[in-house]
């Protein structure tokens, strides 16, 4: 792939994952426009609104009615976000005993200590 698409795409990923960091920050569901004005990079609204559109697509934003457009907003937190991709990719290899495995194994001792916590929370319940 030639180093100008790589770039790009680099680009591209950064300027997604600056939209939502705006919309985790807003407390309630921002505009095209809006969003556009809070990156203040002199982007074209159109930009904006398909990222957000696309994004809605996914599943990542949920969209509500405003005047002639929508407003989006984060279905989840950036937390609940990343849970989803590794839950997506887990579901994804039929191996997924192997794929744990590997995941735990690559954990550094503090991470280990914390699923091993969480893992027993779960198991206890709501108390």
């Amino acid at each position: 792939m030639p180093s100008e698409r790589r770039d790009e795409r680099r680009q591209h990923g950064e300027l997604v994952a600056d939209v939502l960091a705006v919309l985790w920050e807003s407390d309630e569901p921002m505009t095209a426009q809006q969003v556009n004005a809070a990156l203040d990079r002199g982007l074209a609204r159109t930009t904006v609104a398909t990222i957000l559109s696309r994004l809605y697509e996914k599943g990542t934003l949920r969209r509500v009615p405003v005047l002639r457009g929508f407003a989006y907003e984060p279905m989840e937190d950036a937390a609940g976000l990343v849970a989803s991709r590794m839950r997506r990719e887990l579901e994804s290899d039929p191996r997924r005993d192997l794929v744990l495995k590997r995941f735990v194994s690559s954990l550094s001792e503090s991470d280990e200590e914390t699923l091993r916590s969480l893992l027993r929370e779960a198991e206890d319940g709501p108390e």
